[in-house]
């Protein structure tokens, strides 16, 4: 009865190391991850390809979580920015683009 009992506890700690590694994995090189998915096949019990599946299919996404709340938080900004009347840089460019407009066509009229 013992050995499922640590069966279980194995296999919970393989779950949460694989989840730390795939938040890790985001910032890992290639080198890095190949060792990530190595170690994991030989501590999990798992073929390499399956463990590179995995890999991957966390770091997708926890990306597309980081993205989702970057976007988020992004939008959030932009309301309060809009709130204290500041403008974003696309603005600002037009606007300049439009004030060199307005001078070039003012310094033609007043050429005339």
């Amino acid at each position: 009865m013992d050995e499922p009992a640590s069966s279980a506890a194995s296999l919970r700690d393989s779950a949460e190391r694989l989840a730390l590694a795939a938040v890790g994995a985001v910032a890992l090189t290639g080198e890095r991850v190949e060792e990530l998915v190595e170690e994991l096949a030989r501590r999990g019990g798992m073929r390499t390809d399956e463990a590179r599946e995995l890999v991957g299919d966390l770091t997708s996404r926890w990306r597309g979580d980081a993205q989702r709340v970057g976007e988020r938080a992004g939008i959030t900004l932009s309301g309060a920015f809009r709130e204290l009347g500041l403008v974003t840089r696309r603005e600002f460019e037009e606007l300049e683009l439009r004030t060199a407009q307005l001078e070039h066509r003012l310094r033609l009229l007043e050429k005339e």
